[in-house]
């Protein structure tokens, strides 16, 4: 790529910028010292488990992240089983939440991955069934997003997505992923880059026509497994600004390998910003394979992220990367974090219980440093108070 190319990407951006609306976004950030937590668990951090997973574990997870504050999570996938056996009832999930709402300390927003339009359909079908009274079984779903029309950019979207996304008091977004590789799109989706993107844009039309903020995800953006860890960040920063023009509230950038390095993650946010993306429309996305992922959380923080990824646990993992570890923990963001006095309105003991909990339900050891120190802790003060009460 040309070094005139920034530029020209960042002319696009801009003309876009200045006409979007950002209700679903920009009315959620909060103050330079609020650090706003995605946590990933439910869906990334149990996609590639190998043993089965009872829904009714998966829907407890749900229900014991929300009551320790965490206000955003991804809670599915709506992927076919074939593909993600782990996700195969994520309809189950989304419908157990609409109409039993986990009880929380603030309003949730819940996420759901996409991978196609059925998956949307899908999505969909269970989101109305909500909406329909009992015992008149589903209503017709939405049209297949290749019949949609693209809505204009100067079409408002605050008044549709403020009432078609709410549910029973929560918040519904979806998401889509694509990758930053040749390689890794292939083996990943069966398809190249601008194949992801001609399939992904009429799902994110028929989405954002029917109300409902799409998140997009741009995987291997700090290293691939098959095309090593120099990934192009003008690719990554092209594909951001496509994704922005097609209609994406949020993008996540992922370090899927957990390749990134604080040098390499400092210049791939440059490369972002010179082409026009602005900190308030990114999340960071970090593995701690090699243990990099508080480092290049740091950095992020310098350049002015606020947004975050994480699992509880650290759990996750990419089974196109051998090695690759799960996602950075929450609960040792979340430790790093209110030790650099940031607020996430995070539980920190709660998210370490929960850590321990899941990582014993499905057979792993609990990654998370801060989760197992906390639980220490914790154990002996009970100890202490036990004793003294005695």
């Amino acid at each position: 790529m040309s070094l005139q190319a920034p530029s020209r990407i960042s002319q696009r951006a801009y003309r876009h910028l200045s006409r979007r609306k950002f209700s679903s976004t920009t009315s959620r950030r909060a103050l330079a010292d609020q650090i706003r937590i995605i946590e990933v668990g439910p869906r990334d951090g149990l996609q590639n488990e190998k043993k089965s997973i009872p829904v009714a574990t998966k829907i407890e997870l749900v229900r014991r992240l929300a009551g320790a504050g965490l206000q955003t999570i991804e809670a599915g996938s709506f992927s076919h089983p074939k593909w993600v056996p782990q996700m195969a009832a994520s309809d189950e999930v989304l419908a157990h939440v609409l109409r039993n709402p986990p009880s929380s300390p603030a309003p949730i927003t819940y996420q759901w991955l996409l991978p196609n339009s059925r998956g949307l359909d899908n999505f969909f079908k269970v989101m109305n069934s909500f909406d329909k009274p009992e015992g008149h079984g589903y209503p017709t779903p939405p049209p297949s997003p290749q019949q949609e029309a693209e809505p204009t950019l100067e079409q408002p979207q605050s008044s549709v997505e403020t009432d078609a996304n709410v549910r029973n008091g929560q918040k519904h977004e979806v998401s889509i992923f694509l990758a930053a590789t040749e390689s890794f799109s292939k083996r990943n989706t069966n398809c190249s880059i601008q194949e992801s993107l001609d399939r992904f844009a009429p799902l994110m039309s028929s989405s954002r026509a029917q109300g409902i903020p799409v998140r997009a995800y741009i995987s291997v953006a700090l290293g691939c497994p098959f095309e090593g860890p120099d990934t192009d960040p003008h690719v990554v920063a092209d594909l951001a600004v496509k994704l922005l023009e097609m209609g994406a509230d949020e993008i996540s950038v992922a370090d899927t390998t957990g390749m990134g390095t604080a040098p390499r993650t400092g210049k791939l946010l440059r490369t972002l910003s010179e082409a026009g993306v602005r900190n308030e429309d990114l999340a960071l996305h970090f593995h701690d394979t090699f243990g990099q992922a508080l480092l290049n959380t740091m950095v992020s923080l310098d350049h002015g992220i606020r947004t975050f990824d994480s699992a509880v646990g650290g759990l996750g993992g990419c089974p196109y990367s051998p090695g690759a570890t799960g996602n950075v923990a929450t609960e040792d963001l979340v430790y790093m974090l209110h030790s650099l006095g940031a607020k996430t309105r995070v539980d920190l003991e709660e998210c370490a219980r929960i850590g321990e909990w899941i990582t014993g339900e499905i057979g792993k050891g609990n990654a998370s440093s801060a989760g197992r120190g906390t639980l220490a802790r914790l154990r002996r003060e009970k100890q202490v108070d036990g004793s003294v009460g005695a």
